[in-house]
């Protein structure tokens, strides 16, 4: 389950865990400060890029974002808690933000960038469709496309 805006106590959470080093591990590797995760990801971007929440029985237990590239296409990232992983949350959580993207919003493309060494992550972006696909830079990128009406 997804839920989206971010009050003062949901600000203070994720500076909390994107202060952690095991949070951060495969997004961008950096702890940041409040300031940073300010600016960045409890929505002073929007709308061109949208926070959620990442639920499990109503208890936050990840971050998830997607931007967009244009009216019909985007990307998405997502990051869980170290005690989360494995659970096929990851996947619950991209479904969930795929339905919104396709069905209200319109989109017919999907990308993520996983870091090659998060074999998790590719196996998880794998299990809720997605594909790899050559990038211009080489790294890892990965896609999904909603089937055409």
């Amino acid at each position: 389950m997804l839920r989206t805006g971010l009050s003062a106590l949901r600000r203070l959470l994720l500076t909390g865990w994107f202060a952690s080093p095991d949070f951060v591990a495969y997004w961008g590797g950096v702890p940041l400060s409040r300031t940073e995760v300010a600016v960045k990801y409890v929505g002073r971007r929007r709308p061109r890029v949208q926070s959620y929440l990442v639920l499990a029985e109503d208890a936050p237990v990840g971050y998830a974002q997607f931007w967009y590239a244009d009216e019909a296409e985007g990307g998405i990232d997502l990051v869980l808690q170290p005690d989360a992983q494995g659970k096929g949350l990851g996947p619950d959580a991209t479904r969930s933000l795929l339905a919104h993207l396709g069905g209200e919003l319109g989109w017919r493309r999907v990308t993520v960038d996983p870091v090659r060494e998060n074999v998790r992550a590719v196996r998880a972006w794998a299990k809720a469709g997605f594909r790899q696909v050559p990038s211009e830079t080489g790294e890892p990128l990965m896609e999904f496309r909603f089937p055409s009406s």
